[in-house]
C-alpha cells in the first residue's frame, strides 16, 4: 500500500465538492511532493469520469455514478473482465517508473509514511467526534486509573515478607483444632516448643520465640521514658523475643551486635525510628529505659534494628523485649500446658514439607501432647491425633493466607486480592466494551469513507492498520489521563484500602509496561472494530444498506448486558455490606458500649488506681467507674483458661474459655445483667475465691443450677455466686465464648461510665483528676463505642471500596450508554421526524427510544442476580451473627440500575423528540 490513504481522502471530498480550503491546500502540497499519485489520481478521475465533465454542486451524483461504475465491474464476467485486464495495464505502463524503482529500495520510508498517515488521519477522527472521543477517552482513563491503583495494592500485598534473606526457608508452627463445630487455626504454642523443635527433628537449624501476649507485662502497649527524664510517652508495638528469632529474621541493625542483641536479661532492641524520637542524633545502645514507671527493670538498649518494612507482617513491632532469663510463672518455660508463644523456625534449604509436617504432627502430639493430656486427665488425649494437626508455614504466605488464623496481628487476604483482581479486570472490559460498541455503533457514519477508499485501491489489510492505529492513539492517550487520575485519586485510595502506597516514578519498569499495557489494550479493543469496519463492501455502502445494520446489534446488546450485570453485581455487594455493617453496629450485644470513656495507661498510676478511681466517683459528670483491663472491645486484654467442676477433673471433658480479672464494679459500669445470684460484694472477703460466670458457660459444663458449684483451673475450686446473660465480648464474626469473672487487680484501663449530657464537661473533669495523679503524662482515652466499632473497620473499608468500584463501573457504563442513546437518535432522526408529523408525542418519541435499553437492563438484572447472591451468601459465612439476604436488597439494586439507565437514555431521548422534525426530513 502506497501513500495513499490521505490523498485518496482528500481527492474524493474535490470530487464531491466536500474539500476545505484547507484540505484543497493540503491535497496540492501532498500531489506535489509526490508527482506519481498525481497521474495516479487523474487516471483514476478520468475513469470515474468516463470522459464526461464533473457535476458543478451535486455531490451526490458523482457518488451515484461511482456506485454505477462499481456495479457494472461486478456484474463483468470472468472472460470479459480478463478482456479489461489488458488495457488497465497497459495506462498503469504510463507510470514513472524511476519514482517507482525508488519506492521499492526505500520501504522503510514508505511505512513511515503510511503510520504518519494513519496518525493524522486517526487524530482528525479524534477532533471530528469530541463528544464520542471524550467518552472513550475519559471512560478508558478512569478504568485504567482505577486499574493502576489495584494493581498498586496487589502488588504490595504480593511483596509481603520477602524481604527477609532466606525468607523461602523461614516458617512459623501452625496449628489446626477441629472438633463439631468448632474449627479453628491458631499460632500460640509452650515456651519449651522452640527447644524441642530444634533438638527432636533434624531438618530444623534454628528455632525463635515471638510472645505479642498483651495479657502480660511489658507486652502490647507501655508508657516508656528514658531514665534521665520525667515523662512518660506512650507507646505501642511491644513483644517479648529471643536471640534465635532476630537470626532467623536475620533483621538488619544500625546499632549494636545482632548475634547479641537479646542474649542478655533486661534487655532491649528498638527501631531506628523510635531510637530517632528518644535519642535524636546519638547511638542509644547502653542507654536505660522505663516501662510503666517501674524502675525496678531498668531495660537497656543492646541494639537499634531498621524499622521492619510496611510490607512485613511484623511491620508493627518496634519493641523486641527479652525473652532470656523471663519466667512469667514459676515453671512456665517448662510447662506444655500453657501457650503463648509464636514458633518461627529456619529449615534446611530443600526440606520436603509434606513429610516434615507429618513427622512433627506425629511426633510432637505422641511423644508430648498425648503424655501431658494424660497427666492432667483430660479426656481428648485419647482423640487428639484425630482433633489436632500441626503443620509449618511459609513466612511468605502469613500475610495472605493467615486470614483464618488467630494470631493477633494484622495482615491481607488472598480472596481481597483475587478479588480486586476481578474487580479491576471488570471495569477494564467495561471500558473495552464502550469502545467496541461506540466503533461499530458508528459504523454508518464511516461506511461511505470505507467504501471510497476501497474504490479507489486501499487494501483491507491497510483499512485494519489504520483502525488498529486509531485505537492505540485512543489507548495512549487513556493511559496518559489514567496515570494522571492515578496519581490524583491515590490519596483517597489509601484511605480506602488502608495503606500507604506512592506512584513508582522512578522505577524503571514503569515507562515499558505502561507503554506495553497501552499497546496491548490498544489492540485488544480495537481488533473486532477494526475487521468489522474494514470488512464492508463498497457496493453496498453506496447502495446505503448498511445504515439499517448499525441500528441494532446483537455484539452491542451483549456486551450492554454484560456492563449492567457487573454494575448491579457491585451495587447488591454494596447494600448487603452496608447493611451488615449497620447490623453489626447496632445489634443489642449484651452490654452497654455508650456514654463509657476507657482511660488508658493507669497502671502507671502504681497504687494510686483505686484512689483515682474513688475521685472519679465524686464527680458530677460520672455515674460509675472500673477497674480492668479485660473489656469487650478489641485491643485489651484476653486469657483463655481449661476448667473443670471441682471432684470431675478425671471424668468429663475440659471447657474452655476466658478467665477475666475484674472489680465489684464492673457489671454495673457496662450495664452486664446478672440473670442469676449476685455480683461481687467489696468488703465480703470471701469474694476473692468466688466467680461469676455467663450462660454459656453454664451451659458448656453441664450446669442447671450453678449458683454455689465450685469450678476450677489449675487452682483452687472457686464458687460461683452469678450468672450473667450472654454478652458478645469478641467480634461478631464469632460466636459467645465461655467465660469467668473473678476479683483480681488489672490496672492499665479504668472505664467510666459518664451521664448523658454534657460530654465535654464531663471529659474536662475526668482530664483535670488525671492531672492531679499523673501530671508528667498526658491522658489518654477513648469512647467505647468507638472501640467497638473499629473492630468492624475492615467491614466498613470493604463497604466502602465495592461502593468506589459501583459508582466508577456506573460512571463507565453510563459514558457508554449516553453515547449509544446519541447515536441511536441520530440514526433515526428521518424517522422520528415522520412520527413526530404524523402526530407523536414527546412521550412517545422518549418511550421509543428508551424502551429498548431499559430491556437489556432487565436481562442485567436476570444475569447479576444469581451471581451475587452466591457471592454475597459466601462472604456472610464469615459471621456468626449476620443479616439474611433479603429480596429488596436484589430489588432496590435493579431499580437503582434502571433509573439510571432511564436518566442516561431519557437525555438523548428527549433531546431528540424535541428536535424539529423539518431539520431531520431536509437532512435526509
Amino acid at each position: 500500500m502506497n501513500l495513499d490513504d490521505d490523498v485518496w481522502n482528500l481527492a474524493s471530498k474535490k470530487l464531491a465538492n466536500e474539500a476545505s480550503e484547507r484540505e484543497l491546500a493540503e491535497l496540492n502540497a501532498l500531489l506535489a511532493e509526490n508527482p506519481q499519485l498525481h497521474s495516479q489520481l487523474k487516471l483514476m478521475s478520468k475513469w470515474w469520469d468516463d470522459g464526461e465533465e464533473k457535476p458543478a454542486d451535486n455531490g451526490s451524483a458523482l457518488f451515484s455514478k461511482i456506485q454505477a461504475k462499481i456495479k457494472d465491474i461486478e456484474g463483468v464476467k470472468a472472460p470479459e473482465l480478463a478482456a479489461v485486464r489488458p488495457v488497465k495495464q497497459v495506462k498503469v505502463l504510463q507510470r514513472n517508473y524511476k519514482t517507482e524503482k525508488l519506492q521499492q529500495h526505500t520501504p522503510f520510508l514508505n511505512s513511515i509514511a503510511m503510520i504518519k498517515n494513519y496518525l493524522k488521519v486517526a487524530l482528525r477522527q479524534l477532533r471530528k467526534q469530541k463528544m464520542y472521543t471524550a467518552i472513550k477517552i475519559g471512560g478508558f482513563a478512569f478504568s485504567i486509573a482505577a486499574c493502576l491503583l489495584i494493581a498498586l495494592y496487589i502488588r504490595d500485598e504480593l511483596s509481603f515478607d520477602k524481604s527477609y534473606p532466606n525468607a523461602a526457608n523461614i516458617y512459623r508452627l501452625l496449628g489446626h483444632y477441629h472438633d463439631g463445630s468448632v474449627d479453628e487455626k491458631g499460632v500460640d504454642w509452650p515456651s519449651v516448643m522452640a527447644k524441642v523443635i530444634k533438638q527432636d527433628y533434624p531438618e530444623v537449624e534454628k528455632s525463635g520465640r515471638l510472645m505479642p501476649n498483651s495479657l502480660f507485662w511489658g507486652a502490647g502497649a507501655n508508657e516508656l521514658k528514658r531514665a534521665d527524664q520525667a515523662d512518660n510517652t506512650h507507646e505501642e508495638g511491644f513483644a517479648y523475643a529471643d536471640q534465635g528469632l532476630i537470626d532467623i529474621l536475620n533483621l538488619p541493625m544500625v546499632y549494636g551486635d545482632p548475634k547479641h542483641a537479646l542474649s542478655e536479661p533486661l534487655s532491649m532492641v528498638i527501631s531506628k525510628s523510635k531510637a530517632d524520637k528518644y535519642f535524636p542524633g546519638q547511638n542509644p545502645v547502653g542507654k536505660v529505659m522505663y516501662l510503666n514507671n517501674n524502675k525496678t527493670k531498668p531495660f537497656k538498649i543492646a541494639a537499634v534494628m531498621q524499622d521492619i518494612p510496611n510490607n512485613s507482617h511484623l511491620h508493627d513491632f518496634k519493641f523486641f523485649i527479652t525473652l532470656a532469663g523471663v519466667e512469667f510463672w514459676n515453671g512456665e518455660q517448662a510447662t506444655w500446658d500453657a501457650n503463648n508463644y509464636h514458633i518461627y523456625m529456619a529449615l534446611k534449604p530443600g526440606t520436603n514439607i509434606a513429610q516434615f509436617n507429618k513427622k512433627v504432627n506425629d511426633g510432637i502430639l505422641k511423644n508430648y501432647y498425648i503424655p501431658s493430656m494424660t497427666r492432667n486427665g483430660d479426656k481428648r488425649a485419647s482423640r487428639v491425633m484425630s482433633l489436632f494437626n500441626l503443620m509449618v508455614q511459609n513466612v511468605k504466605d502469613i500475610n495472605l493466607r493467615s486470614y483464618d488464623v488467630h494470631d493477633g496481628m494484622s495482615h491481607g487476604d488472598i480472596r481481597f486480592v483475587w478479588l480486586f483482581g476481578a474487580v479491576a479486570g471488570f471495569i477494564l472490559v467495561i471500558a473495552c466494551i464502550n469502545f467496541v460498541n461506540l466503533s461499530t455503533a458508528k459504523s454508518a457514519n464511516r461506511a461511505k469513507e470505507v467504501g471510497l477508499r476501497k474504490v479507489v485501491g486501499s487494501q483491507r489489510s491497510g483499512l485494519i492498520r489504520q483502525f488498529l492505529s486509531e485505537s492505540l492513539l485512543y489507548s495512549f492517550f487513556s493511559f496518559v489521563l489514567g496515570l494522571i487520575l492515578a496519581w490524583a485519586l491515590l490519596p483517597y485510595f489509601n484511605t480506602l484500602a488502608s495503606k500507604s502506597l506512592v506512584m513508582p516514578w522512578a522505577v524503571w519498569w514503569l515507562v515499558p509496561v505502561v507503554l506495553a499495557a497501552a499497546f496491548l489494550i490498544g489492540i485488544v479493543a480495537g481488533i473486532y472494530p477494526a475487521f468489522y469496519l474494514s470488512g464492508f463492501k463498497p457496493a453496498e455502502v453506496l447502495k446505503g444498506n448498511l445504515s439499517a445494520g448499525s441500528k441494532s446489534s446483537v455484539l452491542r446488546n451483549v456486551l450492554v448486558v454484560f456492563q449492567f450485570a457487573t454494575s448491579i453485581i457491585l451495587i447488591i455487594s454494596t447494600v448487603v455490606i452496608y447493611n451488615q455493617m449497620q447490623y453489626l453496629l447496632n445489634k443489642k450485644v449484651g452490654f452497654e458500649k455508650d456514654q463509657v470513656v476507657m482511660i488508658q495507661g493507669t497502671n502507671t498510676l502504681d497504687n494510686q488506681v483505686k484512689p483515682f478511681k474513688s475521685e472519679l466517683l465524686k464527680l458530677s459528670t460520672v455515674k460509675s467507674a472500673s477497674i480492668s483491663d479485660f473489656l469487650p472491645v478489641s485491643g485489651t486484654k484476653r486469657n483463655g483458661n481449661q476448667f473443670f467442676i471441682e471432684g470431675r477433673e478425671k471424668i468429663d471433658p475440659t471447657v474452655g474459655g476466658q478467665f477475666w480479672d475484674v472489680d465489684h464494679d464492673y457489671l454495673k459500669t457496662l450495664g452486664i445483667k446478672l440473670v442469676a445470684g449476685r455480683d461481687f460484694i467489696p468488703d465480703m472477703k470471701a469474694d476473692s475465691q468466688a466467680v461469676i460466670i455467663n450462660q454459656m458457660m453454664a451451659n458448656k459444663l453441664g450446669l442447671k443450677n450453678p449458683i454455689g458449684k465450685k469450678i476450677v483451673n489449675y487452682g483452687p475450686g472457686k464458687t460461683i455466686i452469678g450468672v450473667v446473660q450472654d454478652f458478645n465480648f469478641n467480634s461478631m464474626r464469632d460466636g459467645i465464648e465461655p467465660l469467668v469473672m473473678h476479683l483480681s487487680s488489672s490496672e492499665s484501663i479504668v472505664s467510666v461510665k459518664i451521664k448523658a449530657g454534657d460530654v465535654k464537661k464531663a471529659l474536662d473533669q475526668i482530664t483535670a483528676t488525671w492531672k492531679q495523679f499523673a501530671p508528667n503524662q498526658p491522658i489518654r482515652y477513648t469512647f467505647m463505642d468507638e472501640r467497638f466499632a473499629s473492630m468492624y473497620a475492615d467491614v466498613q473499608r470493604m463497604g466502602r471500596i465495592f461502593t468506589s468500584f459501583a459508582v466508577l463501573a456506573i460512571i463507565i457504563a453510563c459514558l457508554g450508554l449516553f453515547a449509544l442513546a446519541a447515536f441511536m437518535a441520530e440514526q433515526r432522526s428521518k424517522e422520528i421526524g415522520i412520527r413526530k408529523v404524523l402526530g407523536a408525542t414527546v412521550g412517545n418519541i422518549t418511550t421509543m427510544l428508551s424502551v429498548n435499553f431499559v430491556k437489556l437492563v432487565f436481562v442485567a438484572i436476570v444475569v447479576a442476580t444469581p451471581i451475587a447472591y452466591y457471592a454475597m451468601t459466601q462472604w456472610l459465612q464469615d459471621f456468626t451473627y449476620r443479616v439474611q439476604l433479603s429480596w429488596w436488597m436484589f430489588a432496590l439494586a435493579g431499580v437503582v440500575a434502571i433509573m439510571i439507565a432511564l436518566v442516561t437514555v431519557s437525555y438523548q431521548s428527549i433531546k431528540a423528540a424535541l428536535m424539529n422534525p423539518v431539520k431531520s426530513l431536509k437532512a435526509e
